[in-house]
C-alpha cells in the first residue's frame, strides 16, 4: 500500500488513558474534547493551521477563564483521525496511507486547513497524495472506498466517493491483460514496455499469466450494499458485459446468502465462495434486502447464471418471505432455462403455512407455463409427429423434449404425496404439449405410482389419470409391465394389449424383412468373398441368431392372443349379466375381428418366412 510521510520532528505526544499530552516542556493552554478523549495542547500550533479552531479559540478567550476548553462533536474519524491532525499542527511525522486519507481529507475540510492559513496545509497534501497516488492503484481505491462508508455525508460533499467509484469502474471494465490490472497494483513483477516481466529493471522474458476476467470479484464483495449497487450501476454504464457483471453478483450473493450455499457439496464449499465463515451472517431483513436488489441488477438474459443458482434463490425468496414480484421474477427466470435444471432443483419444499402437499408443485407449474410461452415466442413450439421413432418438427424441439422428461421424473417423485390432489397431478402432466414426448413411459410410470399411492381413486378417476397417457406411445416393454398392472382400469388394459400387439406384429416383419435382405445379398457376398470360409460362418450365425429371436417373438404373440381370448370371453360374460353387449362396445374398436386378423396374419406370416428360411439353408448345403 502506498503512504507518503509528512513532518519531520518526532512523536511528541503521548497518551494517558483518555487523555493525550504534548512533551515539548511547554504546559498546555487548551483542551480540545474529542467524543470521551481530551487533547491537552497549545493555541497557537492549532490556531495557524486552521479556521474553525482560530474561531473556537478567540470565543474561548473572551470568557476569560484559566484554561480554554473546545469542544469537536462532529469532526469526521472521531478522535483517532483529530490526533492525527494535531500531529500534523505541531510537525510531527505524519504517514498518509489509503486507509486514512479519506477521514483526514474530510477532517482538515471541516477544520478549515487550506493554504490560507498555511503553505502545503492539510487540504492540498491529502488531495494531492488521493489523486496522484490512491485514485492510480486498484487495491488503494478499493480501500479508500471502504472507508468513505464511515463518513459518507462529508465524502459526497467532496466527491470523493464518486472519484474511486469511477477508478475501480474504468479498472474493472478494461482488458487487464493490456494494461496490466491488477498484476502491477496486487504486488506483482512490473512488466516491460515489450510486456515482458521485469526483474529489477532488467526484462527476464519471460511474459505474464493472463488473468481471467473475474479476478476483481472478491475485492469487490467485499463493499457493502449500497456502495457495490453503485459501482455496477456505473460498471453498467461503461459497457461492461453482461456475463461478467452476472458473474460478480453471483459471488456477492453467495458470500453473503447463506442459505445459497446449504445444498453444495463438502469439495466446492472448501474451496470457493466461503467468506461467510469469516464473520457473523447478515440478519434475516438484510438478505431479503440483498436478494430483492440481486434479482433487480440481474440481466434478464438466458444462461448468464447457472440455474442451480436461480433455485437458490428462489428457494432462499420463499423462505425470507421476499415480496411476490422478486418471487415472480426468479420465475420467469427459471423459466426461460427450464432445460438445464435437474430434478433435484424442482424438488422445493413447500414453505407455506398451510402444507398442502410436501412440495411446491404449484411453482413448478407456473415455471413450465413461463418455459412453455418464451419456447412459443421463439418458435419452438411448432407442431411434429413422431414416425417410426424419429422425431419431425422444429429443430428447438429438443430443449422442450429434455423438459417433458424433466417433469415427468418430477411427477414421478412427487406423486407419493397422499396429499396431493388428483386435479393438481393432472394439470401438471398435461401442461406439457404431446409433441413433447416421443415416448410417454415416463408418465406412465409417474401415473401408476400415482395410483399405488392413491388406492382410494374411484374406477372413472383412475380411468381419467390414464387418459393423460398415448398408449401407442409406451415401449415394449411399458406395454409388457402395464398388461399385468392390477392398478390400471380394464379398459386401458385392452388398449395397451392391442398396441402390444401390433407392435409385435410390426416388430416381425421387420424380422422377416431383413430376412429376406440377408438372403439376397448373400449371393452376393459370396461372390466377392467366397475364398473365405468366415463369411460363410457369419452368415450361419446371422440366421440362427434372427431365427431364434423370431421364435420367441411367436412366442410372446401366441401368450397375448391367449389373454386377448381370455379377456373377451370374460368382456362377454359380463354383457350377458347385465343384458347387454354394448358393455363390450365402449371400447372404441372391434376386438374380435383384430384378434382374427392379428392370428391369421401371424400365421400366413410364420408359414411364408418359414419356406424362406428353409430355402437359404439349401442354398448353403
Amino acid at each position: 500500500m502506498a503512504c507518503v510521510k509528512l513532518g519531520s520532528k518526532s512523536d511528541a505526544f503521548q497518551r494517558q488513558g483518555q487523555a493525550w499530552f504534548c512533551t515539548t516542556g511547554l504546559p498546555s493552554d487548551i483542551v480540545v474534547e474529542v467524543g470521551e478523549m481530551s487533547f491537552h495542547l497549545h493555541k497557537f500550533p492549532l490556531l495557524s493551521r486552521s479556521g474553525v479552531m482560530e474561531r473556537l479559540i478567540a470565543e474561548a478567550s473572551d470568557e476569560e477563564e484559566e484554561k480554554c476548553v473546545i469542544n469537536l462533536p462532529d469532526i469526521p474519524g472521531g478522535a483517532k483521525t483529530f490526533e492525527l491532525v494535531a500531529k500534523f499542527c505541531y510537525g510531527v511525522k505524519l504517514e498518509l496511507t489509503a486507509s486514512n486519507v479519506v477521514y483526514l481529507r474530510c477532517a482538515a475540510e471541516h477544520l478549515e486547513m487550506s493554504e490560507e492559513y498555511g503553505e502545503g496545509n492539510l487540504i492540498t497534501q491529502t488531495e494531492t497524495f488521493f489523486n496522484k497516488v490512491v485514485l492510480r492503484n486498484w487495491k488503494d481505491s478499493l480501500r479508500a472506498l471502504q472507508t468513505c462508508d464511515d463518513i459518507l455525508n462529508y465524502a459526497e460533499e467532496l466527491n470523493i466517493t464518486n472519484r474511486c467509484i469511477e477508478s475501480l469502474a474504468m479498472k474493472a471494465s478494461t482488458d487487464p491483460n493490456l494494461f496490466g490490472w491488477p498484476v502491477m497494483n496486487h504486488g506483482g513483477p512490473m512488466q516491460s514496455p515489450g510486456g515482458s516481466v521485469l526483474w529489477n529493471g532488467i526484462s527476464t522474458g519471460a511474459r505474464p499469466k493472463n488473468v481471467n476476467s473475474d479476478w476483481w470479484y472478491n475485492d469487490l464483495s467485499t463493499l457493502r450494499l449500497p456502495l457495490y449497487k453503485r459501482l455496477i450501476s456505473v460498471m453498467e454504464s461503461r459497457g461492461i458485459r453482461q456475463d461478467i457483471v452476472a458473474g460478480s453478483l453471483t459471488y456477492y450473493a453467495k458470500k453473503y446468502l447463506p442459505g445459497l450455499n446449504r445444498r453444495k457439496n463438502t469439495s466446492e464449499s472448501s474451496t470457493r465462495l466461503t467468506p461467510t465463515v469469516l464473520g457473523s451472517p447478515p440478519s434475516e431483513e438484510d438478505q431479503k434486502l440483498l436478494l430483492e436488489e440481486i434479482d433487480r441488477f440481474l440481466p434478464l438474459q438466458k444462461g448468464l447464471v447457472p440455474a442451480k443458482f436461480l433455485f437458490g434463490l428462489l428457494r432462499t425468496a420463499m423462505i425470507l418471505k421476499a415480496s411476490d414480484s422478486c418471487i415472480s421474477n426468479l420465475e420467469k427466470r427459471i423459466g426461460m432455462q427450464l432445460d438445464q435444471a435437474t430434478l433435484d432443483d424442482l424438488l422445493m419444499p413447500n414453505f407455506s403455512y398451510s402444507m398442502e402437499t410436501l412440495y411446491n408443485v404449484d411453482c413448478v407449474q407456473r415455471i413450465l407455463e413461463h418455459f412453455l410461452a418464451m419456447d412459443q415466442i421463439t418458435g419452438g413450439a411448432s407442431p411434429c409427429s413422431v414416425d417410426d421413432g424419429q422425431i419431425i418438427g422444429s429443430p428447438s424441439l429438443t430443449p422442450v423434449t429434455m423438459v417433458a422428461k424433466l417433469i415427468d421424473g418430477y411427477l414421478a417423485e412427487v406423486a407419493p404425496d397422499v396429499n396431493l390432489k388428483l386435479p393438481k397431478f393432472q394439470a401438471l402432466a398435461a401442461a406439457v404439449p404431446e409433441y413433447a414426448r416421443p415416448l410417454d413411459d415416463g408418465l406412465y410410470r409417474a401415473i401408476d405410482i400415482y395410483l399405488k399411492s392413491h388406492p382410494w381413486l374411484e374406477e372413472s378417476d383412475r380411468e381419467q389419470l390414464c387418459r393423460l397417457m398415448d398408449c401407442q406411445k409406451l415401449s415394449l416393454e411399458a406395454c409388457t409391465h402395464a398388461a399385468q398392472n392390477e392398478r390400471l382400469p380394464l379398459r386401458i388394459i385392452v388398449q395397451v394389449l392391442f398396441f402390444e400387439q401390433l407392435q409385435l406384429r410390426t416388430s416381425i416383419a421387420g424380422c422377416f424383412l431383413v430376412s429376406d435382405n440377408l438372403d439376397g445379398s448373400r449371393p452376393l457376398r459370396s461372390g466377392i468373398a467366397a475364398s473365405s470360409e468366415g463369411g460363410w460362418a457369419t452368415a450361419v450365425r446371422e440366421n440362427q441368431v434372427l431365427k431364434v429371436g423370431m421364435d420367441n417373438m411367436r412366442t410372446r404373440v401366441s401368450e397375448l392372443e391367449k389373454e386377448c381370448s381370455n379377456m373377451r370371453q370374460e368382456i362377454e360374460k359380463l354383457g350377458r349379466t347385465k343384458g347387454s353387449n354394448t358393455w363390450a362396445k365402449k371400447f372404441g374398436f372391434k376386438l374380435k375381428s383384430q384378434m382374427c386378423s392379428a392370428q391369421e396374419g401371424s400365421v400366413s406370416n410364420h408359414n411364408s418366412n418359414s419356406g424362406k428360411i428353409e430355402q437359404a439353408k439349401h442354398k448353403k448345403n
